[in-house]
């Protein structure tokens, strides 16, 4: 046992519960040296036989500061301070009045979990234990067949697996020969992209939309058409009327990236009926849908496809956690040979022994039993960033936006306000917010009435309204700063 636990005592009669309590000794630890980065905590259920508190009393303490990047799992390995090198290291010089903050590349994950991060499950809500032992039992069972070279495609079992899902989950039945899978979105863009696309091509992208979209097809030589997301989601009469020659459109129709708005059903229909009549491609990502908070999910575009022109996209990375890099595209029938020969230039980077233990997730009913808590607990874990951010800011300055489902919040600013300025000062602040206006397609002049103009916050990793108050209270020195 460590010299740290052995030291550590409770005060029932405080007035912060137990889990609070430990939460702070910790933090205070680690912040003050004594626990130095990559050093191992207790396991839980050595502080909390120590304490004589229950182990749910130390896990929701380890929660809160794994949520806040103080502490991290290693599986096996135990739990081991990962705070960042600042908190112990000597003060940096001084930082110039007038620099600028490195901007968030949205192309690239960061290093740890930061408050607000966008993208990122509950990484304290994840069945661990379960995980584990699957792919324990999958690594004792590996065969010399399952040394070579891995299917390019994916694995039958987990291609399996998927199709069953969809086919309970969002309402479409499709071959296991129809799904691909890959190392996380940017791959599923690159395997179309590769396969379809020609330079020169137009693509419809939603405005705003996800800057990681705008750049592929960018860089594949493709044509951006800007297309605005209203109540409705995309405007697609405005695409039809603006640029109806296009060969392909991105959605997000469950929950429109970044806005959270969903797509209407005329609007789904009005696209589809494009798609038809162009020979177009509709690439419908699907990349949050299993986290509605009231209800089922909605069924997706892909299921009402009758013509055989949507591919759809979804994802475990977010739905389970990122380190996966698992997603996965199914293709229409007509496109099922032409994606396989482009198959072999780039190698599915998700090794079979993740994606066997996704497939087992999956078959024992894990996959589904955790879908159902997240919805719960992301619905709660919202409340408390809105209940905060309404505690804190008039609606005059800063407004949520309201939404169905999915693991982020978009805020609406007051016209007058900066959202990019006051993202740079939050980053300086250690919060991981992003501006609105860095996801729009066009660039617009910031008194253009259609200037996006908001912040965008995750909030799966918020453990405790308390702890919403904390980074809340950080941003409004944001604002005060920008």
């Amino acid at each position: 046992m460590s010299r740290f636990s052995l030291a550590f005592q409770l005060d029932p009669r405080h007035k912060e519960p137990l889990y609070r309590q430990i939460y702070q000794r910790v933090k205070q630890a680690i912040m003050t040296g004594q626990l130095k980065r990559d050093s191992r905590v207790p396991s839980v259920r050595a502080l909390a036989s120590e304490l004589g508190v229950a182990r749910a009393t130390v896990e929701n303490a380890y929660g809160l500061l794994t949520a806040e990047g103080f502490l991290q799992s290693r599986g096996q390995a135990g739990t081991v301070v990962s705070a960042p090198q600042s908190l112990s290291a000597p003060a940096p010089s001084p930082v110039r009045k007038n620099a600028v903050p490195k901007p968030i590349n949205p192309m690239l994950p960061s290093v740890s979990s930061l408050p607000f991060q966008l993208g990122l499950p509950a990484l304290d809500a994840f069945p661990r234990a379960i995980w584990s032992r699957i792919v324990s039992r999958q690594i004792r069972h590996t065969s010399m067949n399952d040394l070579g070279h891995p299917p390019l495609a994916g694995t039958d079992g987990l291609r399996h697996s998927v199709a069953r899902y969809l086919q309970l989950s969002r309402g479409f039945t499709c071959r296991p020969e129809q799904i691909f899978i890959c190392a996380g979105y940017a791959p599923l863009l690159d395997l179309v992209i590769g396969s379809l696309l020609k330079p020169g091509d137009g693509v419809w992208l939603e405005d705003p939309g996800y800057p990681v979209t705008q750049a592929f097809f960018r860089a594949a030589g493709a044509v951006p058409m800007a297309v605005n997301v209203d109540e409705e989601g995309m405007n697609v009469p405005q695409a039809v009327a603006q640029h109806p020659h296009a060969r392909f459109a991105v959605v997000t129709p469950a929950h429109q990236s970044p806005t959270g708005v969903t797509m209407s059903l005329a609007r789904r229909m009005a696209l589809l009926d494009w798609a038809a009549k162009q020979q177009a491609w509709i690439i419908e990502d699907d990349y949050d849908s299993e986290f509605r908070y009231h209800g089922q999910p909605l069924p997706s575009l892909k299921s009402l496809d009758t013509q055989g022109r949507v591919i759809y996209a979804g994802t475990f990375s977010k739905v389970m956690f990122p380190a996966l890099r698992c997603g996965y595209l199914v293709v229409p029938e007509s496109l099922v040979e032409k994606i396989e020969a482009y198959c072999p230039l780039r190698i599915c980077g998700t090794p079979p022994l993740i994606q066997n233990s996704i497939a087992e997730f999956i078959e024992q009913g894990h996959f589904y039993r955790h879908l159902k808590r997240m919805r719960q607990l992301y619905a709660e874990r919202r409340g408390f960033l809105e209940q905060a951010l309404t505690a804190t800011f008039s609606p005059d300055i800063l407004r949520v936006n309201q939404q169905a489902g999915g693991i982020q919040l978009c805020a609406t600013l007051s016209p007058h306000l900066d959202d990019a300025a006051i993202a740079r000062a939050a980053r300086e602040q250690g919060l991981a917010i992003q501006a609105l206006s860095d996801w729009q397609v066009l660039r617009r002049e910031r008194g253009d009435a259609l200037r996006p103009n908001g912040l965008l916050m995750g909030f799966p990793n918020i453990c405790s309204a308390e702890q919403a108050k904390q980074w809340v209270t950080r941003l409004a020195v944001a604002f005060a700063g920008a």
